[in-house]
């Protein structure tokens, strides 16, 4: 039986602008009506206009956040976002083995809105041990290319969500995906903001948190397109460049 407010624990960066990261899976997960609990990979000194330092954690200090709230409270799924390095990456992959029988949503980070490299080639290679221990990988166009290529999903016996956002096209396309091919897609218009740090985040936040409420798959991921949809109509306009989004009202 879930609880009534669902436990969703979120491993990722912090964003010092509050735009993406840890700081929009808190937003995301309390405003879904779920608890927000957080192992913090990386500080990064970042706002509108881009990442101008990162600091990581070690991943022993990973771990210990993870532990700490795991053996207290547990978790009713598991987020994972920017990583950082092959080190935590490696030392995350150990710990969801442990966690097999709980949703876990892989955001596989590489890139910042404005373009920062939050992850390098040996980084993008330990993904392939988290890949296998989760419920959905959810990469962008260009993160997807990074990975292999959507040849690669046959390797894995995982769905992937390749998300449309970085497309040219006025009509967006979410695509899911298996071994076997599509499942299902999701379609929408264009929103034409430039306040959209945080998209992947915040979507991937969703799921867990729809995940943990009991949904399916299916229904978790569009609601979540719901959500991020919302949120970009009700941007605040902050910042000079790639702003935040909005807290839409549930």
């Amino acid at each position: 039986m879930k609880a009534n407010c669902p436990r969703v624990l979120s491993i990722a960066g912090s964003d010092s602008g509050g735009g993406a990261g840890i700081q929009a899976d808190i937003r995301t997960i309390t405003n879904l009506g779920g608890h927000a609990m957080t192992a913090i990979t990386a500080v990064t000194a970042q706002n509108s206009a881009g990442v101008t330092a990162v600091e990581l954690m070690t991943p022993d200090m990973v771990l210990a956040q993870i532990w700490a709230v795991m053996d207290d409270f547990d978790a009713d799924a598991i987020k994972v976002g920017m990583l950082g390095s092959p080190e935590i990456a490696l030392a995350v992959a150990g710990f969801l083995k442990s966690v097999r029988k709980k949703p876990v949503i892989f955001d596989p980070v590489m890139v910042a809105t404005s373009g920062a490299t939050l992850a390098d080639s040996r980084t993008i290679a330990a993904f392939q041990k988290i890949i296998p221990l989760c419920t959905l990988v959810t990469p962008n166009l260009d993160e997807m290319e990074r990975l292999g290529g959507e040849d690669s999903i046959s390797g894995f016996a995982v769905p992937f969500l390749v998300k449309g956002g970085h497309g040219d096209a006025d009509v967006l396309t979410d695509r899911l995906l298996n071994a076997d091919g599509e499942i299902e897609r999701w379609e929408g218009n264009r929103i034409d903001t430039r306040h959209s740090h945080g998209t992947g985040c915040t979507l991937s936040a969703a799921i867990a948190t729809h995940l943990a409420s009991g949904d399916s798959l299916s229904a978790a991921i569009g609601k979540a397109r719901d959500y991020v949809r919302a949120s970009l109509e009700t941007a605040p306009g902050f910042g000079s460049g790639h702003g935040p989004m909005g807290v839409p009202k549930i």
